[in-house]
């Protein structure tokens, strides 16, 4: 052990003694393994960022969401000539029947999440802030896995009663209660009064994440009891004395609704959707395709026919995206690995020049009683050396560079244990079979024709 340790120390004064080339032979290993770490930072960071959105947009979730009229296909274009009558049928759009059909009819659905929304403002103490007024069962804190930082969610008598009681979001309590507590408060939404019973925990969620699943910033939402919106606020499929007075009257006709303008055409602008969207949730990832067919059909029957839906699976979308993400990702760590073999050929090529330069050295060594072993073991610790400190300078600069990629271009990087792990891994693998042939070649020089190289 010893013998070996002797040896071992040679070939760090070798190392030492050509610092230069030393370097540069590193040079390889060192940007391989940066390259690695901070490629497969890139892969965990887009992995998280996925996990984060499935969270965001819930587990096993199919999202229907209301179409306006213009919205729906085939209403690009003039699709009625001028003069021409064409009986059209008519559909009720999304309503809370539409719900309770979901949730009654097709087996698969654990929880139904029926959602109105309105802009509006809140007020309260002479300040107004701009905010969305949902409207939403106790199911919807479920379906998106959404927690309550203080206060409690409200309760299905609540939500059968219409009570005036509403859950609001981190931007709104950080407006209005900046140094009190909300609870029991009441705040002004639009034209009614609301008692605060719950302040939602605040999740951190990157606007691009918002802008990609079509979703909106929560913080700055209050939500209440789906029947107390359409009760208090505004239930867009009932005809009220200003809609008939406004500009376009609500006909009924066929079991459906539609909205004809003061200029007998029809206003295909005006939204008589009950509901913005329905959020309906699977018991299981496999049973999504299958659900949201199935749904898809029941909807159509119950409108008539009518496409005034549209129906998203953002977990499918998601995984789809994660797919094309790790393809990218397994792109950029064959070339990081690349980096690393070209990095092992440059150890290898200096360390055969170093054995044609150190054969008089070899032959001193040989004469002096040291072995093949000896003289195979000394080179190949002279490139295990070079490629392991490679290795280590290599994953500082990789997780500098991680850094550098997120504050610069806030790309989110996660340097894992693993990645380190495998990149000094493959460094000092790389050392100790690229330089193996070297030391073998070393090893097998003639002692004799060694003493007389000059």
């Amino acid at each position: 052990m010893e013998r070996y340790w002797e040896i071992l120390q040679v070939a760090l004064e070798a190392v030492f003694a050509n610092r230069s080339r030393s370097i540069l032979t590193a040079l390889g290993i060192i940007f391989g393994v940066a390259a690695v770490i901070a490629m497969m930072a890139i892969g965990n960071g887009a992995r998280q960022e996925i996990l984060d959105q499935i969270k965001l947009v819930g587990v096993n979730n199919i999202i229907v969401n209301a179409r306006l009229e213009s919205d729906r296909p085939g209403n690009e274009g003039n699709e009625e000539a001028e003069g021409q009558t064409v009986r059209k049928q008519f559909s009720p759009g999304l309503t809370l029947l539409d719900a309770q059909s979901i949730q009654n009819i097709i087996p698969t659905v654990t929880a139904v999440s029926p959602e109105v929304t309105y802009e509006t403002h809140v007020i309260k103490g002479g300040m107004r802030f701009p905010a969305r007024l949902n409207g939403v069962t106790p199911e919807y804190f479920q379906v998106f896995s959404m927690g309550l930082q203080s206060g409690h969610m409200f309760s299905h008598q609540q939500l059968e009663e219409g009570s005036p009681v509403c859950i609001i979001g981190p931007a709104i309590r950080a407006k209005f209660f900046p140094l009190e507590d909300p609870i029991g408060k009441l705040i002004k939404c639009g034209n009614i009064w609301l008692r605060v019973i719950g302040v939602l925990e605040n999740r951190q969620i990157q606007d691009q994440s918002l802008d990609n699943l079509g979703i909106t910033d929560y913080s700055t939402d209050v939500y209440a009891p789906l029947q107390t919106v359409l009760l208090r606020f505004k239930d867009r499929s009932r005809i009220s004395e200003s809609s008939i007075r406004g500009e376009s009257v609500t006909v009924f006709s066929g079991g459906g609704v539609t909205s004809f303008s003061s200029s007998g055409g029809a206003s295909d602008e005006q939204n008589f959707n009950q509901l913005d969207r329905i959020v309906v949730q699977v018991d299981d990832s496999e049973n999504l395709a299958a659900t949201t067919k199935l749904l898809n059909d029941m909807l159509k029957r119950r409108h008539m026919g009518v496409e005034d839906f549209e129906i998203t699976v953002p977990e499918l979308l998601l995984k789809q995206e994660q797919r094309t993400k790790d393809i990218f990702n397994i792109v950029l760590g064959a070339i990081a690995g690349i980096s690393l073999l070209v990095g092992g050929i440059g150890i290898m090529n200096i360390m055969l020049a170093s054995v044609l330069e150190r054969i008089r050295e070899i032959g001193v060594r040989r004469s002096m009683g040291a072995t093949k072993r000896d003289i195979i073991f000394q080179f190949l610790s002279e490139a295990t050396l070079i490629s392991i400190s490679g290795g280590l300078i290599g994953i500082f600069l990789g997780v500098v560079m991680a850094n550098i990629i997120t504050q610069s271009t806030d790309i989110l990087t996660i340097v894992s244990p693993v990645s380190i792990v495998i990149s000094f891994g493959v460094a000092a693998t790389v050392g100790i079979v690229f330089g193996y042939l070297p030391a073998r070649k070393a090893a097998e020089q003639d002692p004799v024709t060694s003493l007389r190289h000059d």
